[in-house]
């Protein structure tokens, strides 16, 4: 089969490599279209010690299954496998699992024409929608596990409250949209992108911010801060934004350089939130969205064959796109 191939720092290349071969438990499925995650830039960037090249990066992914008893059927893949039996496990957190994997990580992932999957893994979607757009299941999965677990800590709806995102990539992308849906009026996106804001301003109609060019936001002001870049960069002014008995809800994973102010945190009771992935419960409900209009059209979704996948890379790496997800098409 054909797959795209990380091999070193920022070398990405198309190339033959084996055909995956189910294991036991496991179904084959054709991949029929794999979003580009920030997670695998960071690998590309050299900067994740827990993809080692030469792999098959990959993981936002959708397409039809090969064999097993529902061969044919158009699926989503939850590509976090998890043991199933562990204490996380039994009490409905399996993306805390001790034993979990990710493929596209140490697995090979799904850049590539076929990828293999635990049968209990993949969610069935619904045949008018079509593979681009199911292939946003998993960025759209972690933005709802984040606003759920904020909905949760919040004394008032998410809807009323003065909320800052800072990054426009597709998970910020995302938890904007599912905010707008929900009522939520009051609204920034912080992104240092040119390109990416005017997408932003498009498709989801908020406010938007240059943090380099910009008036520096207002401290103190934001009840829900979402931190979607999780760098030095805007750990500190993610915590500068928060007001006291606000929220400050930490997706991202860029580095882990900078510190929090812990003196704001305590005597402002301020609320950290670590989020990691989603659900299983999280993944068919992104779906459900999608299906259902909840997230818009997504037209500011860009596609391009997986044959260019190491030209989209470089283009994402020098911000040479607007899209703040790309989508690879075998």
């Amino acid at each position: 089969m054909k797959a795209l191939v990380y091999t070193d720092t920022k070398q990405i290349i198309y190339r033959d490599e084996p055909d995956p071969v189910p294991a036991p438990g496991d179904v084959l499925m054709k991949v029929e279209a794999t979003g580009i995650c920030g997670s695998d830039m960071h690998a590309y960037h050299g900067k994740d010690p827990r993809r080692v090249p030469p792999l098959i990066l990959g993981h936002e992914v959708a397409g039809s299954l090969v064999s097993g008893p529902d061969a044919g059927r158009r699926v989503v893949i939850n590509p976090l496998i998890t043991c199933g039996q562990c204490e996380s496990c039994d009490t409905g957190r399996s993306n805390l699992c001790d034993a979990r994997e990710l493929i596209g990580m140490r697995l090979a992932g799904a850049y590539a024409e076929y990828v293999t999957i635990p049968s209990r893994n993949i969610i069935h979607m619904p045949d008018s929608m079509s593979a681009v757009h199911a292939s946003i299941t998993e960025p759209a999965a972690t933005a709802l596990h984040a606003l759920n677990l904020a909905r949760e800590a919040s004394n008032r709806p998410l809807a009323e409250l003065n909320t800052l995102i800072i990054g426009g990539g597709a998970v910020g992308f995302l938890a904007a949209l599912f905010l707008r849906g929900y009522g939520c009026n009051r609204l920034v996106i912080s992104e240092t992108n040119p390109l990416r804001r005017e997408s932003l301003v498009a498709h989801t109609g908020c406010r938007v911010h240059d943090p380099i060019n910009d008036p520096p936001l207002e401290n103190d002001a934001y009840d829900l801060v979402i931190d979607a870049v999780g760098g030095g960069v805007t750990r500190k002014p993610a915590m500068a934004a928060v007001r006291t008995g606000g929220m400050l809800v930490h997706i991202g994973l860029m580095d882990t350089e900078g510190v929090f102010d812990i003196r704001k945190l305590t005597l402002f009771e301020v609320k950290l939130l670590g989020v990691y992935c989603y659900t299983p419960a999280d993944v068919r409900a992104a779906v459900q969205a999608i299906e259902s209009g909840l997230l818009g059209d997504l037209n500011w979704v860009e596609t391009r064959p997986l044959s260019e996948g190491a030209q989209a890379f470089q283009d994402l790496d020098e911000g040479r796109t607007a899209a703040a997800k790309i989508v690879l098409i075998p």
